[in-house]
């Protein structure tokens, strides 16, 4: 029955033993480094598949820049899947630089995803982003027109700095970079020639800078500075408002050419329909011609027409015909 007990509690004896004897040079480091750690939390870290390495120099290091931390907090932290080191250096450079950060806020940003090491550096030193990304566009300029026509290349240099308190939530680099691009190009549209953009780009960069773009994003736009600005080339359409134009007049120049065919084809059409009429008058002229001689013969008949009245009809008549005759050719010699 001694045996029975005594061999289980033998191995666990010896297992603990190896297990502390693993883990004492750890203990020792500690210890001397002002940063004591218990023998069965490192045990603990061990037996939870914690790296005791890892976590114990993350404390030494914490503890000697002055961090109120304990392992606890960074075993915590590891078994959520962050990174401890990353999290000690934030709160490390964070404190030497005077920002007000806890453990919670950055375990907090580092298990969402985002670099916070990087994020305190830029709080500190803020950095430049180019807008456009030069490695989404092609040509590398933002393309605005002004008032005037005139097509515009900018690019603009953005200083921002890493916003702690909104960083998670917050939108990215690609956020401020699309809404500093739309500021300019509207900006540049509002301004009445392209001399006035050449001439004062600041005003530009104050215009867009006082719109509140860093809203609702993880950083805070320190300063938009215009970096290059010119005219498009030749080959690039430069003056944009001159083709328009130009455009404009050649839509109105085949408007006006088809409403002319238009007005042609109506003309032609009342033409024809003239003549038509003409041609329907001079039938009915015809037939009343042809209705005369039976109207002199109904008046033979009857006796309202002598013979001689129609012969003085007739005489009227030709001598009518000649003097038309007579007086068309006058007019002929007077035309000559």
């Amino acid at each position: 029955m001694f045996y029975i007990i005594a061999i289980p509690l033998t191995i666990l004896i010896l297992v603990f033993l190896g297990l502390a004897i693993s883990v004492i040079n750890l203990w020792v480091r500690a210890l001397f480094a002002e940063a004591p750690v218990r023998i069965r939390d490192l045990i603990g870290m061990k037996l939870r598949r914690v790296p005791p390495t890892q976590v114990v120099l993350t404390y030494i290091s914490a503890v000697k820049a002055g961090l109120n931390m304990t392992t606890g907090m960074l075993e915590a932290h590891f078994l959520a899947g962050g990174s401890i080191m990353n999290v000690v250096r934030a709160l490390i450079a964070a404190e030497k630089a005077n920002i007000e950060i806890s453990f919670q806020q950055a375990a907090a940003i580092d298990l969402a995803g985002r670099n916070i090491v990087d994020a305190v550096q830029t709080s500190v030193n803020p950095k430049v982003i180019d807008c456009p990304d030069p490695n989404k566009t092609a040509g590398g300029m933002l393309d605005a027109v002004a008032k005037d026509g005139i097509r515009l290349l900018v690019k603009a240099r953005v200083t921002v700095r890493t916003n702690l308190d909104r960083l998670v939530g917050g939108a990215t680099e690609d956020t401020i970079v699309a809404r500093v691009g739309q500021g300019i190009v509207s900006a540049i549209g509002s301004m009445s020639s392209y001399k006035d953009v050449l001439e004062n780009p600041d005003a530009i960069s104050r215009k867009v800078l006082g719109s509140g773009l860093d809203a609702q994003t993880a950083f805070e736009i320190v300063s938009i500075d215009i970096a290059d600005i010119s005219v498009a080339g030749v080959g690039q359409i430069s003056n944009v408002g001159a083709k328009l134009e130009t455009d404009r007049a050649d839509a109105d120049k085949i408007m006006r050419q088809a409403e002319a065919e238009g007005r042609k084809a109506m003309a032609i059409a009342a033409e024809q329909e003239m003549r038509a009429r003409v041609q329907e008058m001079q039938a009915k002229v015809i037939e009343a011609q042809a209705e005369v001689p039976l109207a002199l013969a109904e008046a033979f008949r009857q006796g309202n027409l002598g013979v001689m009245d129609f012969y003085r009809m007739q005489n009227i008549m030709a001598d009518t015909s000649m003097r038309e005759s007579l007086a068309n050719s006058d007019d002929e010699k007077a035309e000559e």
